[in-house]
């Protein structure tokens, strides 16, 4: 997937936000403007292009209050799909909350 192709998605507002997304934001204290900032703004730093049912990235950016956040989204190439968002920590990534942890 591409950043482009998951930001035009976006724009045209061909979102969905799975259910188990949502129930982890509001545990996170993510808001959907922060999972669209990240979006808008970050970079991809992971690819599962096997994922099932559909391709998908791990995305790296910050929420509007310039927290880092990691979103996980797929995409069937005609919507996206919001699969989760986090706050990354030092146990599972590296200093740079980039690169995962071997």
């Amino acid at each position: 997937m591409l950043i482009e192709d998951i930001r035009k998605l976006v724009t045209e507002h061909k979102i969905k936000w799975t259910s188990h997304c949502v129930k982890q934001m509001i545990e996170r204290d993510i808001s959907r403007a922060d999972v669209l900032h990240c979006i808008n703004h970050g970079e991809i730093i992971e690819d599962y292009p096997n994922d099932y049912p559909f391709p998908s990235s791990l995305l790296f950016g910050h929420s509007e209050n310039k927290r880092t956040i990691h979103v996980v989204v797929g995409s069937d190439e005609e919507k996206i799909y919001i699969i989760t968002a986090y706050i990354p920590n030092i146990i599972k990534f590296e200093a740079d909350l980039k690169t995962r942890r071997k």
